[in-house]
């Protein structure tokens, strides 16, 4: 996503031309292929693991392999005019990276969460800048190299705020006629069975207080379609309207991708943040803890949630959104993350 944001700016511009090199059947070729502009590149990738597996004899090969056929679109495809190598981290971006450091490109590197994965911190080595979403990730990199950038927020979240949403076809205005303060709560894209459950348990407290609007992810709208009502408005997943929605919200609860701290930083919401358990070295748990130094968002884990007191949590929140609205405007102040990147972008080109 921080990816597909950079492009959008740089299109923007009509002077570039874009080529993606990426994964043979990873969701960044279904979004790509939207993207009449870029040419995309397959490349095999092995995984980086840290713990003993046979895989790992294997995947090497496809590393290597991956390496390889990096460097040959970067030298003898129409990408051999690129200037630059822009990564946005994951495992399958780094067979480019190295094949660019070989073929002499100029390498600039994107760490989107407050502790940098395996595949940038090795990346890092082999740029020439390293621009962070976040200022503790600088500890992961060589300090001459780091910028603090911020996230590319997707353009909807920069757009003006629009009277009436809707959400699959309902105005949430209209459908919240108590006018009572909106309740956003989304286990991302594909749902979590975990926030859920954790909705199921805790709705009839949650609709008493609130107007509540639920991702609940595709596998799971059928069921909580059923429980539609005056107060409580499901979806499965919502585009472009996320934005919308999250403004309008007073509370938000939600997992805490290095892309949603960002976006509710942005528009300073004081959230509650269940980070993902089994995220890579605990980075979630540390992207919400940015949140909850710059604006008081509360972080439970996900062992908390069966005996949470959730009146007690909700106070607590309540608490702290007054000072967080009348804090810093630094997020909305600063220039843009996309604008940022793309200006160091523009001046290897002039």
């Amino acid at each position: 996503m921080p990816a597909l944001s950079l492009i959008k700016k740089l299109e923007q511009e009509d002077r570039y031309k874009i080529y993606y090199i990426g994964a043979k059947t990873g969701i960044e070729r279904e979004i790509m292929a939207s993207m009449p502009g870029v040419t995309y590149f397959a490349v095999p990738a092995g995984k980086l693991r840290r713990y003993f597996s046979w895989r790992n004899f294997t995947d090497f090969f496809k590393f290597t392999a991956g390496v390889c056929k990096a460097f040959y679109i970067i030298k003898c495809t129409a990408a051999r005019k690129s200037k630059l190598v822009f990564s946005t981290g994951g495992f399958v971006s780094l067979p480019a990276v190295i094949a660019a450091w070989i073929a002499g490109k100029k390498v600039f590197i994107h760490e989107q969460t407050a502790r940098a994965g395996l595949a940038n911190r090795i990346a890092g080595k082999f740029a020439a800048a390293v621009l962070l979403s976040f200022s503790a990730s600088e500890a992961f990199f060589p300090s001459r190299k780091c910028e603090v950038s911020g996230y590319p927020l997707r353009p909807v979240f920069y757009a003006d705020e629009k009277n009436n949403v809707l959400l699959n076809g309902v105005d949430i205005k209209k459908q919240n006629k108590q006018n009572k303060p909106v309740l956003f709560i989304t286990g991302g894209g594909n749902g979590s069975q975990l926030l859920n459950n954790f909705v199921k348990n805790n709705l009839v407290f949650f609709k008493k207080e609130y107007f509540v609007i639920h991702q609940t992810g595709a596998s799971f709208f059928k069921e909580f379609k059923s429980f539609q009502d005056e107060n409580y408005l499901p979806a499965a997943l919502l585009g472009e309207e996320i934005a919308a929605v999250m403004r309008a919200a007073r509370i938000v609860i939600s997992r805490s991708g290095a892309g949603t701290v960002m976006e509710l930083m942005y528009l300073r919401k004081t959230s509650l943040f269940i980070p993902l358990k089994i995220a890579q070295k605990n980075e979630q748990y540390h992207n919400a803890l940015a949140a909850q130094k710059e604006l008081g968002s509360v972080i439970l884990s996900e062992d908390q949630l069966a005996e949470v007191d959730i009146r007690e949590i909700f106070r607590k929140l309540e608490t702290k959104i007054k000072a967080a609205a009348a804090g810093s405007q630094k997020f909305k102040k600063k220039v843009s993350a996309a604008d940022y990147i793309a200006r160091r972008i523009r001046a290897l080109y002039t």
